[in-house]
This record gives C-alpha cells, structure tokens and sequence, in this order.
C-alpha cells in the first residue's frame, strides 16, 4: 500500500474502486454465521415471501462492511478515524455491488473526509455513507 500524503491530497479525489461479486446465498449464509446475525429474511426464502419480500436480501452490515474494504483498500485500518453509513435501499441476491470514495475535505490534523457510496449493476445506491481518516 502507497503512503499517501496529507499535503498531496486534492478534494476530488477518487479510491480506488471496489467491485463485488455477486451477491449469492452462500455468502448470506457465510455473513450469518460470521456476524452472528442470524435474521431468516436474509436466508430462508419462505420467511422472506411470508413477510412480504420477493427474495431473501443482504445484511446492511454486508454492504457497511464492502465499503469498509474501500477505504483499508485505500488507507490502512489505523488511519480510519470515524466510518458512517446510511443504509438507502436493499441489497439483492445477484446484485454486484460496486464502491466509489471521494475526498471531499481536507481537515486539521492531516485527516481527509471521504464521501462513500455503495450501488448496484443498475446505479442504484444501497449504502451512501463517510469516512475520516489520517493520512501521513
């Protein structure tokens, strides 16, 4: 990983892009048990139809945790200050899920705020979200 540097820093710039495979049934069940959450709308298909959703669906924290690679894919874990995320719309299974990352502040103390998002094949965000993080 490049040490990147504060004082070489430009509002707009852009992370480096992270791509996603498709989100399958096995990495719902996968994320279940890392997570420890174990909410059936994320994997059993019938539960999912009885409370009104075509489909079983990703975890919110799936697509918080996508844009966390984001940004250890761009600074590393230690130079994370604060990560936010707003969960905008579900994440299915099929989608592929693409982040982005742009700065969008230079603050004191050679930290960079970044406005993340999440979104689909289609365009459509699903998590819209911000970090800070301390550069060199």
């Amino acid at each position: 990983m490049t040490e990147l540097r504060y004082d070489d820093m430009q509002i707009g710039s852009a992370l480096p892009p992270l791509h996603t495979d498709p989100i399958s049934r096995l990495t719902l069940a996968l994320y279940c048990g890392a997570s420890g959450d174990h909410n059936p709308i994320h994997v059993d298909t019938d539960f999912a139809r009885a409370a009104g959703q075509d489909d079983v669906f990703a975890h919110g924290m799936l697509g918080m945790a996508c844009l966390a690679r984001l940004v250890t894919g761009w600074v590393p874990q230690r130079a994370i200050r604060a990560l936010s995320t707003r969960f905008v719309a579900i994440t299915h299974v099929g989608d592929r899920i693409s982040c982005s990352g742009t700065v969008v502040e230079k603050l004191a103390d050679k930290q960079v705020r970044l406005s993340l998002a999440a979104q689909d094949q289609s365009g459509i965000v699903k998590l819209a979200g911000e970090a800070i993080v301390e550069l060199s």
